[in-house]
């Protein structure tokens, strides 16, 4: 086992999705990749309600969503969409209880976060709720019910585990600068002010009182301040996203405290370097950023690039493994 740091992260984990849709298989596999900080895998292969934004809608509270043509749209009950989101999630949920009997330390869960689910779910009328703010604060109420209640479950089937909830929130970025578009195409909704999606994710992060929230995007320019404001203790982005105009933000996160889980690994097939090699960006940034060596066990978690929906079974296997391996390398030779 490897050190776990004061928020109780571990060296590598995944990000989320992975391919196939045997939830015990895949249990097992992450499982036994991560034996310090598994993560309750997420399965989209097996269709509507296992995908990002079903799955999270099928976890609100007094909202329901059906699948559209156009994607997830809100609607007045509870209907087939919604209890196939909440039988997946079951499932996962059982294979990940029978895979971690007597287990104790970091677990990592996953909910899609309130902007990009305000940008991808629509309301009656085909608009994305962002386009209304009182929808878009009835939607972050319910989001943060139902993560309670989604919390609450997965401590009582892991007694031992210290849960991580992981925010997705790819759409982010767009929410910020005006670029979601409307049902048309023709145009986009107004940005939203910096200061409500600073506080709506502060609102939604409170939800994990006294549990580490991590908000992870793979959409490059990452607002890692914004992000540290709201409260999170970790942030999750691909490494070959940063440009050096994110290296003040970063060095100021990692001298706050906040975990960094770097996404190292391609997500879809293709050849894996050597593990040393695949943290090498992390040491090169460590130096511009003239930060100790010693800290970077301390701060860095070891992850994909992004989910692994897209690749191949036999590739994701490797993956899991290569960020342990990886993460093993970054810990013995720092510099």
């Amino acid at each position: 086992m490897s050190e776990k740091s004061e928020f109780g992260f571990g060296a590598a984990t995944g990000v989320g999705s992975m391919p196939g849709g045997d939830a015990r298989e895949t249990a097992r596999t992450v499982t036994g990749s991560f034996d310090d900080f598994p993560h309750l895998p997420e399965l989209p292969a097996r269709g509507p309600g296992a995908d990002m934004i079903g799955r999270t809608a099928g976890m609100l509270v007094d909202l329901y969503a059906r699948v559209e043509p156009s994607g997830w749209r809100i609607g007045d009950r509870p209907g087939r969409d919604t209890r196939r989101a909440r039988s997946w999630l079951g499932e996962d949920l059982d294979a990940l209880e029978e895979n971690t009997q007597g287990y104790e330390g970091p677990l990592k869960v996953q909910a899609v976060g309130p902007w990009t689910l305000a940008a991808a779910l629509e309301l009656r009328n085909g608009e994305a709720v962002l386009s209304d703010p009182g929808a878009c604060r009835d939607l972050t109420g319910s989001l943060a019910e139902g993560l309670r209640t989604h919390l609450d479950e997965v401590r009582r089937r892991v007694p031992g585990a210290q849960v991580v909830l992981q925010l997705d929130e790819p759409s982010l970025i767009a929410v910020l600068r005006g670029h979601v578009k409307s049902a048309s195409g023709y145009r986009t909704h107004r940005a939203v002010d910096r200061q409500l999606v600073e506080s709506t994710l502060r609102d939604v992060v409170g939800v994990h009182a006294g549990g580490p929230v991590v908000v992870h995007s793979c959409a490059p320019d990452v607002p890692f301040e914004l992000l540290r404001r709201s409260g999170v203790a970790g942030i999750s982005f691909d490494l070959s996203l940063l440009t050096e105009r994110d290296d003040d933000a970063i060095g100021e996160a990692v001298e706050g405290g906040t975990r960094l889980l770097a996404g190292v690994v391609p997500g879809t097939d293709g050849p894996l370097s050597d593990p040393a090699g695949s943290v090498m960006g992390v040491r090169t940034l460590w130096r511009r950023l003239g930060l100790h060596p010693g800290l970077l066990a301390e701060a860095v978690t070891v992850t994909p690039s992004c989910g692994l929906a897209g690749a191949s079974p036999e590739y994701a296997r490797r993956a899991l493994a290569h960020c342990v391996r990886a993460a093993r390398s970054l810990a013995d030779n720092p510099e």
